[in-house]
């Protein structure tokens, strides 16, 4: 525990070593003088302390925070690029430095790793724990074990105290003896269930707790209420639960996915759409005279109205706004068949992402009218408009797209676009978008 202390100023000295030994490596010219070196250490540092990347919680791993690297490696780079200007210095190939920063960025990436790494398997043999005793036992007590019984995380379990008695090898006894086996025992973080303690039990720990070094943490009585999305926001000195706190609502996390959206987008309608709309028309017109694009009315985020865009895959008919898509629907046109089988017909949707109605990666936007027959029957179906619809989503590269069959279709494809909505992150998007065109190229059971 105490050596646990020098983590971050080793890091801090790791980073700042591998950023000036690489930058005087490859640009001796530009770097080895004395106002570009404080300029890069100052930036670093300032980019850091902005974003609190160093302090880590016990609980945190690898990929707990990947984001507050990638902010790190773009606040440095915007940094980088913007000392030419202000030194004056020439910059020469942009292609070179471009390859520098990743050529560092890859060095800190793999220090990273191998920090996690080392930490975790050093935690595994008994380095760095924290030992814990909990205060009272209720339901929430195996939650908090599943935690404390993760070897990489350092904690070690000794039992807990509670005023009913147990035949459990973890029970310690009654809470008044707590104290004693505290201080013998060398405990360093005490958890109290607040539902099995009074006030003034509470009051007691907490004075003595404060007298003995301790960190006390309470666990509230949450009534069964709590949720992965819920946070806790101070007002005053009064602790209020925010049950659904979303990582897309951040003004950062809005930002970086709307430009990832817009340029993904772009890419798609300049590269792929400009070339593609008009043989589709051309094709098109073998089968119908209909418009190249359908649109139909649907819910996005907040459920805002919108017309979504697809090339035309059926013809048209009476029950185009009500009856879903079936397996063999006569509805469908021969090159429909090959649109919807390679999913081409949805990427006119990029147009959507373009106009701001949907994003890239989302839960799957639905009819009016089945949106009004889900959100009575499906547990929880409107939190999923709580962000924008997506051309793909976590639920269809999961499996569960196209035709709804069986209730349990629908209550899948919502508990997984709310696992979306409440563990959004870009590398998320990243790998679902990926996912996504293997199953295109793969084929997949359900698109027809």
């Amino acid at each position: 525990m105490k050596r646990s202390a020098l983590i971050v100023p080793i890091s801090i000295l790791i980073h700042l070593t591998l950023l000036n030994g690489f930058l005087a490596w490859f640009i001796p010219e530009v770097y080895l003088n004395i106002n570009s070196i404080l300029f890069y250490n100052a930036s670093w540092l300032m980019s850091a302390y902005a974003i609190d990347y160093y302090p880590t919680s016990r609980k945190e791993r690898f990929f707990t925070n990947l984001h507050k690297p990638l902010q790190l490696y773009i606040l440095f780079t915007l940094a980088y690029f913007a000392w030419f200007s202000l030194s004056k210095i020439r910059m020469g190939s942009i292609g070179y430095h471009t390859n520098v920063l990743l050529g560092l960025f890859a060095c800190l990436l793999l220090y990273r790793i191998l920090f996690y790494y080392a930490r975790a398997r050093y935690r595994e043999t008994g380095g760095n724990a924290v030992h814990v005793v909990v205060i009272g036992r209720d339901r929430n007590l195996k939650k908090i074990r599943k935690v404390f019984d993760e070897p990489d995380l350092g904690y070690r379990y000794l039992g807990y105290f509670d005023n009913s008695d147990s035949k459990s090898p973890t029970y310690l006894g009654k809470v008044e003896e707590c104290f004693r086996y505290i201080r013998e025992h060398q405990i360093q973080q005490i958890f109290c269930i607040a539902s099995r303690l009074s006030q003034a039990q509470l009051f007691n720990l907490m004075a003595f707790a404060d007298n003995n070094l301790i960190k006390l943490k309470v666990v509230p009585d949450n009534k069964e209420i709590f949720t992965r999305a819920m946070t806790i926001e101070l007002y005053d000195n009064v602790p209020v639960l925010n049950l659904r706190e979303l990582p897309l609502e951040t003004p950062y996390a809005k930002v970086v996915k709307r430009c990832f959206d817009v340029v993904f987008a772009l890419l798609v309608i300049v590269g792929v759409l400009s070339w593609l709309s008009p043989l589709v028309y051309i094709l098109q017109r073998f089968d119908s005279n209909e418009p190249l694009f359908f649109k139909q009315r649907r819910h996005g985020v907040n459920r805002k109205v919108f017309w979504c865009y697809k090339f035309r895959s059926m013809t048209t008919t009476a029950d185009a706004d009500t009856k879903m898509m079936t397996k063999n629907d006569k509805r469908v046109t021969k090159l429909g068949r090959i649109l919807r089988r390679t999913s081409i017909d949805e990427l006119p949707q990029f147009y959507n992402v373009l106009l701001g109605d949907m994003s890239v990666v989302g839960p799957r936007p639905h009819m009016e009218l089945h949106t009004e027959k889900y959100q009575t029957s499906v547990d929880k179906y409107l939190v999923r408009h709580f962000v924008k619809p997506g051309i793909t989503g976590l639920a269809q590269v999961r499996g569960y797209r196209g035709e709804i069959v069986q209730q349990a279709d629908i209550v899948n494809r919502t508990r997984l676009d709310i696992f979306y909505v409440e563990k959004w992150s870009l590398l998320l998007d990243v790998k679902i978008i990926i996912k996504t065109v293997l199953n295109a190229v793969q084929g997949e059971e359900k698109a027809y």
